[in-house]
């Protein structure tokens, strides 16, 4: 549990209700304008967003895969490593808020909102690499199991690139309908203090909530049980990804080791991304009372934790290289790896994901603004390098030496990454602009239980002293 008097106040600066939805809902206020970051920052992102998704997207769909730079050697590039990378980010909204809501975790509220939006938006940016990358994406129906007698065609149910479509699909409906839950009562709370359209629109979203009794507790109850139908998803949609490659006979792919590997790096990265994310988000609204040094150092002590599985998930595979006696296995780690020409890769991976974390340890790091944000791009810059390694390595070396060819990634490639990020940038901006960034209801209930404390601990003391005299 989180305890107080050890970590610090969640909510600083004695909030009441009306502080904390005039706080939280000052940026979406009457007459309210729009400041100039908001629109710089969302230019960038719809430029990105529309050469991307607009013009590389559509000459990839016209023109073919062979506009990117996979070959027969290494079918799969820069599409599924953005996929991968992408499905991980989104893991972390989800697992922050449902993990931590299961295991009553109060420092959460402050953040777990963010972190819900943040998911939507970068499983929308990660399903866009598989719908494109099938080549013929009109085929694209034939995929879903939607009922195999209508077309006499039956599902390859063996095939893990179907079960990445059910995962994807179920993983992706399920956060949006925690999400929307969640806000419910906030919409309820900006409804109400609303006219005209606006009114009407968050009267609709609030779907008639009033704050009775019954409504409370019915609301509590949906967030817990979607909390634990969601929480068995965090783990299963990453360990399908990592069977797509497990699957295959093929050193560097065939391990066991993935499915748990692949879970632990996706919380990592998408923690990462949720630092990133409410650094920004604290200093740009000045929501320092709500998102404190306390509740940044709670994650940056969390990823401290997961680079250290991290670090030891990489000493497992060399030395399952090592003790299997695999001369294949040992070329691609010992060889490639280490020292060949895919070794600046592999120690750009290990340096920024297993040691630079780790100056989380000290406590002037933990409550440093600038050095939690840049460790943060920094975690995710080793974690798209580690799918990078995870992807194009493996295959570019495999049993036949004849067959060894290098892995180069063209202009469309990089232009539809990209593309995406502007697609996720342009998500957050919107949701940042016109959504409540944080879960009032739970900043409420938060805040009343710290007065609450902060009563009874000073009752206590006063009849402390007077029983001392």
């Amino acid at each position: 549990m989180y305890k107080k008097d050890v970590r610090g106040a969640l909510i600083l600066g004695n909030k009441s209700y009306g502080d904390i939805t005039k706080d939280i809902l000052r940026h979406q206020e009457p007459g309210a304008k729009t400041p100039l970051w908001w629109w710089v920052a969302f230019f960038v992102f719809f430029v990105l967003m529309s050469i991307g998704l607009g013009y590389y997207v559509p000459r990839t769909i016209v023109k073919g895969i062979g506009e990117w730079g996979n070959n027969n050697q290494v079918p799969w590039g820069w599409a599924i490593i953005n996929f991968v990378w992408w499905i991980g980010i989104g893991h972390a909204g989800t697992a922050f808020s449902i993990f931590l809501l299961v295991l009553r975790q109060k420092w959460r509220t402050s953040i777990n909102r963010a972190a819900e939006a943040m998911t939507i938006f970068a499983v929308m940016a990660a399903g866009l690499f598989p719908a494109i990358h099938v080549g013929r994406p009109w085929d694209e129906i034939f995929i879903f199991p939607y009922g195999p007698n209508t077309r006499g065609l039956w599902p390859n149910w063996n095939s893990p690139l179907l079960w990445d479509v059910i995962a994807i699909t179920t993983y992706l409906t399920t956060s949006a309908l925690f999400w929307y839950i969640g806000m419910i009562p906030d919409f309820a709370t900006i409804r109400d203090r609303s006219k005209g359209i606006k009114k009407k629109v968050f009267h609709a979203l609030s779907m008639g909530f009033v704050g009775h009794l019954k409504s409370w507790r019915r609301f509590e109850d949906a967030l817990i049980i979607m909390g634990g139908l969601a929480a068995p998803l965090v783990i299963s949609v990453h360990s399908i990804v990592s069977t797509d490659f497990s699957v295959a006979i093929l050193p560097g792919w065939h391990e066991t080791i993935f499915p748990p590997f692949f879970v632990v790096g996706a919380i990592f990265s998408g923690f990462a991304m949720v630092l990133t994310l409410m650094i920004i988000i604290r200093k740009v609204y000045k929501l320092h009372e709500y998102v404190t040094d306390d509740h940044l150092d709670a994650i940056a002590r969390i990823i401290m934790f997961v680079s250290l599985i991290m670090g030891s998930a990489y000493l497992i595979e060399q030395f399952i290289a090592y003790y299997s006696g695999s001369i294949y296995e040992r070329h691609v780690f010992h060889e490639l790896y280490l020292k060949g020409k895919y070794a600046d890769t592999y120690w750009g991976m290990v340096i920024f994901n297993a040691f630079v974390p780790q100056l989380f340890w000290f406590k002037k790091v933990r409550r440093s603004l600038v050095w939690l944000f840049v460790i943060s791009i920094i975690i995710n810059i080793g974690m798209w390098l580690e799918r990078y390694n995870i992807v194009v390595v493996p295959p570019s070396q495999d049993y036949l030496p004849a067959n060894w060819g290098e892995y180069k990634n063209t202009t469309v490639d990089l232009g539809i990454y990209l593309g995406t990020i502007g697609l996720f940038g342009v998500g957050v901006l919107a949701f940042m602009r016109w959504l409540p960034i944080m879960a009032m209801n739970e900043l409420k209930q938060q805040g009343k239980r710290q007065t609450e404390l902060t009563v009874e601990k000073n009752v206590y003391e006063i009849f402390e002293k007077k029983l001392l005299k």
